[in-house]
């Protein structure tokens, strides 16, 4: 696996997510402003309620175009298996004998793909486990949550 890879399917991932939000949005609009959603009574706020909706998941779509556009001009360094984890890290921790996958990234935190049949969860600078695993090499330990770092790439 190559972080090229990684990052590739991380980018698929989010352009169907953006693509699913342009047609909800749109969907939205359009129900926003179709004349049959005109209100019947004070108390019926179905268009009004539309209109939150399109403006809510074209916020949301901004914030995906904003990741796809940080995610092109991203290019993360390899590290050495001895390299403390920083930014772009690709990191392998066993938690309770399981074993997670995380990749350091500046944006899309939170998002989990399936790469390479293994799953993979993002992490970005605002999530507290990014925060801890910063500076991090092979073989350090955390007490919260209890796992030891395995490998480092």
């Amino acid at each position: 696996m190559t972080k090229a890879d990684l990052i590739e399917t991380v980018r698929k991932e989010l352009q169907g997510s953006l693509d699913r939000l342009h047609r909800a949005a749109s969907e939205a609009r359009a129900a926003a402003t179709d004349p049959g959603s005109k209100a019947e009574s004070k108390y019926d706020t179905r268009s009004l309620e539309a209109s939150y909706l399109a403006s809510g998941q074209a916020r949301q779509a901004q914030e995906l175009g904003e990741s796809l556009r940080i995610l092109d001009s991203w290019h993360p360094a390899d590290f050495a298996p001895d390299a403390a984890i920083e930014a772009g890290a690709f990191v392998r921790v066993k938690i309770g004998g399981e074993t997670s996958c995380f990749f350091l990234v500046p944006t899309a935190g939170g998002l989990e793909v399936v790469h390479d049949g293994e799953e993979v969860t993002l992490l970005s600078p605002a999530s507290s486990l990014y925060q801890k695993l910063s500076g991090l090499r092979a073989g350090d330990s955390l007490d919260a949550p209890p796992m030891t770092v395995s490998t480092v790439s």
